[in-house]
């Protein structure tokens, strides 16, 4: 407990030097929904759904593909298999799911940036993954460490973003074998917000898990949550061995993992809803019921990513009614299993920060709400369908967020929020601007945003006539002046740069 409390001390100086400044550093609780979600399928779809989902599971089966480990415990735990094929009798998943945790609780180093994931909570986090990288001023270009450190600080600096995320983008100027050090101290060095660690090899992970032991305290780390990493599952039902093997380190060391399938609606799952939803709940099935096999009770987040696909370019679709479909129903699926659930985010096939961008991000941004989504994955910077990260579009969808937080809320009707005294007060013709209520309520009664022009055409005109991608490059630059990286003990970060550099002295650069 007393390293936590050292811990505890380190973000409140550059809060405080930030609150001094022209921006201030806020940072937002994870959202508590207060309403209810959005049901679209009855109980016998939910029923007929998850009776065809156990089907496949025993009947088609699942590959562990070169993970002789796992076919062993499934074999043991009575599964029939056979060669790299595991068929799952009927009800064998769902009672390993059952150890999994409803909700459980990810540490920040900063305890107050810590996140419940689960039950009605809702953690936004940022863009996961892209390659490229685009601003305003370089077009759309590779991404590079530096990019992915301004991600970071973005992060950090954004209020209604509660994770710090993961691999914001690809840095492609650091081997592939070694970037993912950097990007974990940066993530530990740079923000005090909770993180994601590296899946791309079961190696990697284990870093990861080493180096949260530096930051957190092995006897922390042994007995808490301090990290969360995105485990897809290759749909159709087929689990590879680098993810398998980055979910059985995270799953053995008690660290929370994602387990995802990454399906494109027509081409790798059928084009149907129904049958979209049944493979995704027989391969949640599977990949939890396989976490709880290397640990039971390890945490989980049951994930469907799920797109359409343009059936005449191929491309994927986002935005779509289809897309939000699957993602409320998904959303039903999974709190039948008790399980916390990740979906939605910013998504967009659009090149640009601009009108499609916009529309399609909202549409998925607010079925997330909508789907009881406990963990959304890409909820800032996503553009070109996860091909690139956008430092425009990472803080327009950044202020976004903040709807998300008051729709969440609901409608007050607390003897305040009634108003009869104000009404009483105005009367018939009257005005409300000057009474007692409005004046008392004025600075908190509306969300306002951080970005957006609202000001008279004149003045819009005078200031450069700026449209919503020169407010957010503005935006971007003035986030990045304001940035103090928060406090964090020397011995800690002197720790976590010696494991780095020895780590990397003792491995050749690999591009593959």
């Amino acid at each position: 407990m007393a390293e936590r409390r050292r811990r505890g001390r380190g973000g409140g100086g550059a809060a405080r030097r930030a609150a001094r400044g022209g921006l201030k550093l806020e940072a937002a609780r994870f959202i508590t929904r207060r309403i209810p979600v959005l049901e679209i399928l009855d109980d016998e779809a939910l029923e007929i759904i998850e009776h065809n989902a156990e089907t496949v599971l025993e009947e088609v089966g699942v590959d562990f593909v070169d993970n002789p480990a796992a076919l062993a415990r499934w074999r043991e735990a009575g599964a029939d298999v056979r060669g790299e094929r595991v068929h799952i009798p009927r009800g064998l998943a769902r009672a390993l799911c059952r150890s999994a945790p409803a909700r459980f609780t990810q540490h920040a180093r900063n305890p107050q940036r810590s996140v419940e994931i689960g039950g009605r909570g809702l953690v936004l986090a940022p863009v996961y993954g892209p390659p490229f990288v685009r601003d305003s001023a370089g077009g759309r270009r590779y991404a590079v460490m530096a990019d992915f450190e301004k991600f970071v600080r973005l992060a950090y600096m954004s209020k209604y973003l509660h994770h710090s995320g993961g691999t914001l983008c690809e840095p492609t100027d650091v081997p592939v074998n070694k970037r993912h050090f950097d990007m974990l101290l940066a993530h530990m060095t740079l923000s005090d917000k909770p993180f994601m660690g590296s899946v791309t090899a079961p190696e990697r992970a284990q870093d990861s898990v080493a180096m949260c032991e530096i930051l957190f305290g092995r006897e922390f780390v042994a007995q808490e949550c301090v990290m969360t990493s995105l485990v897809n599952i290759n749909s159709p039902l087929t689990f590879d061995s680098t993810m398998m093997g980055a979910l059985e380190v995270y799953a053995a060391a008690g660290q929370g993992a994602i387990i995802s399938p990454f399906i494109v609606g027509g081409a790798m799952a059928p084009v149907s809803v129904a049958g979209t939803l049944t493979q995704v709940l027989a391969e949640v099935l599977a990949g939890v019921a396989y976490s709880q096999l290397v640990r039971a009770g390890a945490p989980v987040i049951a994930g469907a990513f799920v797109t359409s696909i343009d059936m005449n370019s191929g491309a994927p679709t986002f935005g779509t009614p289809e897309a939000a479909q699957i993602t409320y129903g998904a959303g039903q699926l999974f709190r039948r299993l008790g399980l916390p659930y990740r979906s939605a985010g910013a998504f967009t096939g659009s090149k640009l920060p601009d009108a499609q961008a916009a529309y399609e991000s909202a549409n998925s941004l607010n079925a997330g709400l909508l789907a009881g989504v406990n963990f959304m994955l890409h909820a800032a910077g996503w553009l070109e369908g996860g091909l690139v990260a956008s430092f425009e579009k990472f803080v327009m969808d950044a202020d976004q967020l903040g709807v998300l937080h008051r729709l969440a809320e609901g409608v007050a009707v607390d003897e305040e929020a009634q108003a009869l005294a104000a009404i009483r007060e105005v009367g018939p013709g009257g005005h409300y601007l000057g009474c007692a209520h409005t004046q008392a309520n004025f600075r908190d009664a509306f969300w306002r945003s951080d970005l957006l022009d609202y000001k008279p055409f004149e003045t819009w005109e005078e200031e450069g006539a700026r449209d919503s991608e020169a407010l957010a490059a503005a935006r971007v630059g003035a986030l990045l002046a304001a940035y103090e990286k928060p406090a964090l003990d020397p011995g800690i970060e002197e720790g976590l740069r010696d494991f780095v550099a020895r780590r990397k002295e003792s491995l050749p650069d690999a591009f593959m």
